[in-house]
């Protein structure tokens, strides 16, 4: 009996401990603020795929000229993508379609774009869209910047 509450009160005690990390991760990745909710879907074909398969949600920062892309659901503390301002081309703006509207927040907008010769999509809000798009447009003199 003793060893079952033991065992039951360290089983509990490593599901509290590894809320706490996963929540403090968190609050790390957003305490230097210009973070954003942001789901990503990397290499997305040609054809439209509107199953909602791909999916990943996460929140970007802000970071000089880059965006550093986490994973919400992950314990590491180094981000999963980055994205450099110069690199990135946006193609198309649409709005979710099909089971991708289940798959994404609700007032979720997808933004096509390439960086260098990878398609992705990025699913967020539309004032993160907003200042996404003005980010990628303040780029210094001399950058290439296309936001369609």
């Amino acid at each position: 009996m003793y060893l079952a509450l033991w065992v039951g009160g360290l089983v509990v005690a490593l599901v509290a401990l590894g809320l706490f990390v996963f929540g403090l991760r968190r609050r790390l990745i957003q305490r230097s603020g210009g973070t954003f909710d942001c789901s990503l879907r990397w290499n997305v074909p040609e054809e439209p795929d509107p199953t909602g398969k791909g999916w990943v949600y996460g929140v970007a920062r802000y970071s000089g000229d880059k965006v550093n892309w986490f994973r919400v659901f992950s314990y590491s503390p180094r981000p999963r993508r980055v994205l450099e301002r110069s690199a990135i081309e946006v193609v198309a703006r649409r709005m979710p379609e099909g089971e991708e509207e289940l798959a994404l927040l609700s007032d979720a907008i997808v933004l096509g774009c390439r960086h260098r010769e990878t398609r992705l999509e990025l699913a967020m809000s539309e004032d993160a869209l907003t200042g996404f798009l003005a980010w990628l447009e303040a780029a210094p003199p001399g950058q290439r910047v296309n936001v369609a």
